[in-house]
């Protein structure tokens, strides 16, 4: 059934009726979901309307012509069906890719059943399922007002493709939706200004508005405006007084405001040089200036320097008197003392404790050594212990009258510890010994316990004594 076999990959329909998820099966028809998720990155389903309605079987969209008789491929040319035995139109809410009816013939168009569709089998490339309860939507585009060819009369149409989860990471878009929607809007703008640009060409001149130039026709038919100008005289500069034929009128000054007047004052005037010597004045107070603030930069940089020396010069001193007093000084050093110090406290803990030293701890271990080589084996032991036995006990019977406990048990000093060289008997027997255990033994024994305790019971009482102690 197709229902058993799983989806990879979402997306959702953004429809006028509603939102429409659906999930792809994309291992199942990678090309069918290629190129379905591709045209959907770049907008070519945004405004596309479902231009055929069959009730009760299919709503087929697809086509940005609505005519139903376009559509492309994002391979350039119709891509090859893609029949998957296990993927039927079993059910209601597959999706499938429409042809013109010949074999290979697959592009945008796509359809989603309303109905089991058998017909539809080994002819049409499903790749897609919707879910949920988004199905509803599609039934209700389902059920829209229909004309002639199956065409909806207000046919509904997707807003956008929304993709939840793309299971191919590689699909590189020709253009994004975005983009495509930025080139409309500039497509419709640009077209919007040529028509605006054409009714002002073809708009004509009402003579009789009155208006400031601008209204009732265009500037293009319109005369420039020419202004001539007056030639400017200055009879005063002229030498020949016979081409003065015009007196200069004598222009008044503005009066100025007291506030002009005291900012004037107030400002100092400068000189203007009028002669050379002036300007040589200018020049040697400019060089002198410029000598003088060079001289004072020198002076700074050489009282910087001298203090610099002075500073390497006072640590050099003092080094010097350290390496001179650490010559000097005469006696042990830190480290030395604090060595001391620490061989005091060793020899201080030592007597304290009394503490035995390593000759002694040697000297020890060589005896328990020794001892552990004289120990006799077991099989020595076992002789020596029969001898005594056949020669009669060597005991002193003193000890035990007196009660003094001797320390004399050195038989751990001769145990040794042996292996078996080989357990291939034991590890055969473990692993070929099985212990069945039979629960419903468990059960019939209980029975019969129960049974006994039963008849026990039974057996008691018809036992009768009589009062006189007798049966």
């Amino acid at each position: 059934m197709a229902l058993q076999v799983p989806t990879h990959g979402r997306v959702v329909l953004d429809t006028t009726a509603g939102d429409i998820e659906i999930e792809l099966w994309s291992k199942e028809a990678p090309k069918a979901c290629r190129n379905f998720l591709t045209l959907a990155m770049e907008g070519y389903y945004d405004g596309v309307i479902f231009h055929r309605v069959v009730p009760n079987f299919l709503i087929q969209t697809g086509d940005r012509t609505g005519s139903g008789g376009g559509g492309e491929s994002f391979y350039g040319e119709p891509f090859e069906d893609e029949i998957h035995p296990r993927l039927k139109f079993l059910h209601r809410g597959l999706v499938g890719c429409a042809n013109n009816g010949q074999k290979n013939s697959n592009d945008s168009q796509f359809f989603i059943t309303l109905d089991r569709a058998d017909e539809l089998n080994g002819k049409h490339t499903l790749w897609g399922r919707c879910v949920g309860d988004t199905f509803f939507n599609a039934l209700k585009i389902g059920q829209t007002e229909i004309g002639s060819d199956d065409r909806p009369i207000y046919p509904p149409k997707i807003r956008t493709v929304k993709i939840v989860d793309n299971p191919f990471d590689d699909i590189v878009p020709r253009i994004t939706a975005a983009e495509k929607r930025a080139q409309q809007k500039a497509k419709e703008a640009a077209q919007k200004e040529r028509e605006e640009a054409a009714k002002r060409k073809g708009a004509k001149k009402n003579v009789g508005l009155l208006s400031f130039g601008m209204e009732g026709g265009t500037v293009e038919d319109e005369e420039p405006v020419t202004f001539q100008k007056k030639p400017i005289v200055r009879p005063d500069l002229l030498e020949d007084s016979s081409l003065q034929t015009t007196e200069i009128a004598s222009i008044p000054e503005p009066p100025q405001s007291k506030s002009r007047k005291a900012k004037s004052e107030d400002k100092p005037v400068k000189h203007v040089p009028s002669t050379d010597a002036d300007v040589m004045a200018i020049r040697e107070q400019h060089s002198r200036e410029k000598d003088a603030a060079k001289k004072s930069r020198e002076e700074e940089i050489a009282k910087m320097e001298s203090d610099i020396r002075k500073l390497t010069r006072r640590h050099g001193d003092s080094d010097s008197e350290n390496e001179r007093a650490s010559k000097k000084a005469k006696g042990p050093s830190l480290l030395e003392q604090e060595l001391a110090k620490y061989s005091k406290g060793r020899g201080a803990a030592g007597k304290k404790g009394k503490k035995k030293d390593e000759s002694d701890v040697l000297a020890a271990l060589s005896s328990f050594r020794s001892k552990l080589r004289d120990a006799p084996d077991d099989e020595e032991k076992m002789d020596i212990d029969g001898s005594n036995d056949a020669g009669g006990s060597n005991i002193d019977p003193t000890a035990e009258q007196e009660g003094v406990e001797v320390d004399n048990d050195t038989e751990w000093l001769s145990h040794r510890l042996h292996f078996p060289k080989d357990n291939r008997e034991v590890d055969e027997q473990a692993l070929n010994h099985y212990e069945v255990i039979d629960p419903r033994a468990r059960g019939r024994q209980a029975k019969d316990e129960e049974r006994e305790r039963k008849q026990g019971r039974k057996g008691g009482p018809s036992k009768v004594f009589r009062p006189g102690g007798g049966r």
